[in-house]
């Protein structure tokens, strides 16, 4: 519970633990784009690391990493393959092409967030003048719309099989990597070795307050530091704020799977209450989707009211007018869910 609301928002309302705070007010500062801040080079380091990459640069969003990264993969002129479903095409603010002049050709999404590879394979396009040029793959894992589904190992690696065999790079947007791994039990490496490049974040279930890094080769991340400063994002004294990304690397990644315990119990308990429809199959991490069944009378809007009411934050339905998502996180836990969900009954009554 948060300033006495259960927020079921996003798990970007996380706040950083007490153990961050200290981390921030003790953290060892220099200047980030003289290379000098040790808090800041130690957080790279780690995140690297993690992610069996060599080199690391420290964003402050998983929107802007996603943006550096593929700037640094592309040109004007070139496309990008991109699920029609995914963060980078629909929440993204078009910047890739408003500011890269990069093209993006959007493939559906299976349900489970994958992209028929088939159609990825014929989307590319290559010597043809009339034609961009294809440049790059960006898959999506967990995969947000698709409900936090997981793409597992195998089919990452048919990704990277499909992406060698056509000279094609890579880019994993990883903003929740860790609970895919989580969720999978694998370490993150398992997932992360198919890819050129990825960026995850560090301000939603991991709980820091800001950021994102971006990893991969020390050329690429060499290219993606000066995309980084075109596009404002040199920072000075960041340590204090990867402070508390190192934190949350070290503490944070293991308790994910509370959370999708919590999302777990949320799910089955919507499941077995009148009036609401959920695929327990796409409540893998975090994320649940979920409707208002068709005997519902009470408008969505007034169910997200009263649940407001009731001390819970749901974002409003928007224009899939029935439909819901709800993200747990470290600040949700077992009691909220069971409060939700008595809230949730007493919304829906007509």
């Amino acid at each position: 519970m948060l300033n006495g609301y259960i927020d079921l928002r996003s798990d970007t309302v996380t706040q950083p633990t007490p153990e961050m705070r200290k981390a921030m007010y003790e953290a060892e500062l220099g200047d980030d784009v003289f290379g000098d801040d040790p808090t800041v080079n130690r957080l790279e380091e780690l995140s690297a690391a993690k992610m069996g990459k060599e080199a690391a640069v420290f964003v402050a969003s998983g929107t802007m990493g996603n943006l550096t990264s593929l700037l640094t993969h592309c040109g004007r002129g070139d496309e990008v393959i991109v699920g029609s479903e995914a963060h980078i095409f629909r929440y993204e603010a078009g910047g890739s092409s408003a500011l890269g002049g990069i093209a993006q050709f959007q493939i559906p999404n299976n349900a489970d967030g994958t992209l028929p590879l088939d159609k990825v394979e014929a989307a590319i396009r290559g010597s043809d003048q009339h034609e961009p040029r294809t440049r790059l793959i960006a898959i999506e894992n967990t995969h947000n719309r698709c409900g936090g589904t997981v793409l597992p190992p195998h089919y990452m690696r048919e990704v990277r099989a499909l992406a060698d065999r056509r000279s094609l790079q890579v880019h994993l947007d990883g903003a929740r990597v860790f609970n895919a791994a989580v969720a999978l039990g694998v370490d993150v490496k398992e997932l992360t070795q198919y890819v050129d490049s990825v960026t995850f974040c560090l301000s939603k279930g991991l709980s820091a307050p800001v950021g994102s890094v971006i990893c991969g080769s020390k050329d690429f991340i060499a290219r993606a530091r000066r995309i980084r400063k075109q596009l404002g994002g040199g920072m000075r004294q960041a340590g204090v704020l990867a402070a508390a990304g190192i934190v949350a690397l070290e503490k944070m990644i293991d308790r994910l799977a509370e959370d999708h315990a919590n999302a777990r119990r949320l799910a089955e308990g919507l499941a077995d209450m009148p009036g609401f429809i959920v695929d327990l199959d796409r409540v893998q991490t975090n994320i649940l989707f979920f409707e208002l069944a068709p005997d519902v009378k009470v408008d969505a809007e007034v169910v997200t009211q009263r649940m407001f009411e009731q001390k819970v934050k749901l974002i409003g339905p928007g224009v899939h007018f029935r439909r819901f998502r709800a993200v747990t996180h470290a600040w949700v836990d077992r009691a909220d869910i069971d409060h939700t969900l008595l809230a949730f009954r007493n919304a829906v009554r007509n």
